[in-house]
């Protein structure tokens, strides 16, 4: 069976290994968080709010792809499975049932402040490591800050 290696070695695959992995928790249980909402969210400004969780969800797969295979081309092994993210998760859960907007506005705000505070830590982290990595990283962590913007301003 081949075997995938990568440039990597040491330290600096463990720092990356670390900082994808997390990553990859964060976007794909972002991009479930959300849907959840999306399906669950009611209220005046209902269609405004779902629109966009569903932004939030195509952003979060997209990045969650990318930072996967980014970890798959450098002999690493990204690990999406639901028990994973159910040990690993750092993401607040929504509450059961209908959930009003502003709470999901609230919510959302929160969440994505969150996962920007631990992208950031995993910018620097890679910074020597693999600036390759890195920036995937920001570019991950750029679109999180406009969509946590974007529901700050409405609360």
């Amino acid at each position: 069976m081949a075997k995938i290696t990568g440039p990597l070695s040491g330290d600096a695959k463990n720092t990356v290994a670390e900082a994808l992995q997390g990553a990859l928790v964060d976007l794909i249980d972002l991009s479930l968080v959300a849907k959840q909402m999306h399906w669950n969210v009611i209220g005046s400004h209902f269609r405004q709010v779902h629109l966009q969780l569903d932004e939030v969800t195509s952003l979060a797969r997209r990045h969650a792809d990318t930072i996967a295979e980014r970890a798959a081309a450098i002999g690493l092994n990204p690990d999406g499975r639901s028990t994973t993210l159910g040990k690993a998760t750092k993401v607040t859960q929504p509450e059961r049932g209908w959930i009003e907007d502003g709470k999901v506005v609230a919510s959302m705000s929160d969440i994505l402040d969150g996962i920007g505070q631990r992208m950031r830590e995993r910018v620097e982290a890679t910074e020597e490591a693999d600036p390759v990595t890195q920036d995937l990283l920001i570019a991950a962590t750029q679109e999180i800050d406009k969509q946590r913007w974007m529901f700050q301003a409405q609360r």
